[in-house]
């Protein structure tokens, strides 16, 4: 089977299985405060839970830069003519799941101040907020955030739309695939060797554009077989010397799995767990669990701090509460929003996209 055939690889779904996981942690680790009472039963894992575990996100900005350059290289037409369809299909498909879920987390914030007063509350939404976050312009406004992970699906969003302007720029332009890998390189290494030294640039995406666009160069080097050796070499360079100019383990992090990512498709070499059923199912639901977390978990914190003693035992079995059932929340919020969105998107993505191209894209 060729690379381009592939729709789902077990790998991709154990890889954000296991992030989707690691983020759930790290928030209730992070935000307490059942951890806060529980953290001595564990004190070195909750510690690298609150702190460490937060760099899982970057397995999600190489996978998104892996599957978003498969998708793009898969519609060449679309993206000369029509890349505005392009951002809008990807917005219809991040931003209702998401919206839908912020709904839910302000809900949860009005039930968790009846309970409890904590710092992970968030104020009463305001129509503002809500506006913003249904825009994908939060944080770049300076609003607060209703959850957190909100600002990944903001960035997600401007890190498909910066790469398929960059591709249509250089498609516009009459470059073909050479010039389009060069320019992404090109970003990527000031986005790997400066911008992401700098957090002020952290509401924008040419902050993160260096690990997705390791992901994006991955998938390039797996599917072009000629050219991949050189587009192996360049994710080892690009992110050998971003760790040289200063080493942050979150671009450690995102070169292995970029690397990852090229053993397995390019060289087909086999990942244990890649085809377990469990974290194929995690990995499915893993969007919608990131999405459905935080509430679930700021709701059992809450109710854990008004009816619960505040016993080590008792705090640590309500944060593996807080995560199974921010998991079944997950499943449920997949089964019954994610999926029915996703198909109405998917509709009209390809609906449209017959129109004048008599093709499925992406």
């Amino acid at each position: 089977m060729s690379v381009a055939a592939v729709h789902r690889l077990g790998l991709i779904d154990a890889v954000k299985a296991i992030a989707s996981n690691l983020i759930v942690l790290h928030h209730l680790a992070f935000y307490g405060p059942m951890t806060d009472v529980a953290a001595p039963l564990l004190p070195d894992l909750f510690a690298w839970l609150a702190g460490d575990a937060r760099i899982a996100v970057q397995a999600f900005l190489v996978l998104g830069g892996f599957l978003a350059a498969r998708s793009l290289s898969a519609a060449p037409a679309v993206l000369l003519r029509e890349p505005h369809w392009l951002l809008l299909r990807r917005y219809l498909k991040l931003a209702p799941p998401f919206i839908a879920a912020m709904l839910i987390a302000a809900l949860a914030s009005e039930l968790a101040r009846a309970w409890m007063q904590h710092a992970s509350i968030s104020a009463p939404a305001t129509p503002q907020q809500l506006a913003a976050h249904a825009l994908l312009l939060h944080d770049v406004l300076g609003l607060e955030a209703l959850s957190a992970g909100a600002w990944y699906v903001a960035i997600d969003f401007q890190l498909y739309a910066l790469l398929t302007a960059l591709l249509w720029l250089v498609r516009a332009g009459g470059g073909g695939q050479r010039a389009a890998a060069l320019a992404v390189m090109a970003l990527a290494a000031l986005s790997l060797w400066h911008l992401n030294l700098d957090p002020d640039w952290d509401v924008w995406a040419p902050y993160f554009f260096g690990s997705y666009a390791l992901g994006a160069l991955a998938w390039w080097a797996c599917s072009h077989e000629r050219a991949g050796g050189l587009l192996t070499t360049a994710v080892l360079a690009l992110g050998g010397i971003a760790l040289l100019v200063d080493f942050r383990s979150r671009i450690a992090l995102a070169l292995g799995i970029a690397l990852l990512l090229i053993l397995v498709f390019r060289l087909r070499l086999r990942v244990p767990g890649e085809h377990s059923a469990v974290l194929g199912f995690l990995g499915r639901i893993s969007y919608a669990v990131f999405l459905v977390h935080f509430p679930v978990s700021l709701v059992v914190n809450a109710a854990f701090q008004r009816f619960a003693p505040r016993d080590a035992e008792v705090q640590m079995a309500g944060v593996v509460l807080a995560w199974v059932a921010s998991l079944a929340a997950g499943y449920a919020f997949h089964r019954w929003l994610e999926v029915p969105l996703g198909r109405w998107a998917a509709g009209m993505g390809a609906q449209r996209a017959d129109k004048p191209y008599g093709r499925r894209y992406g």
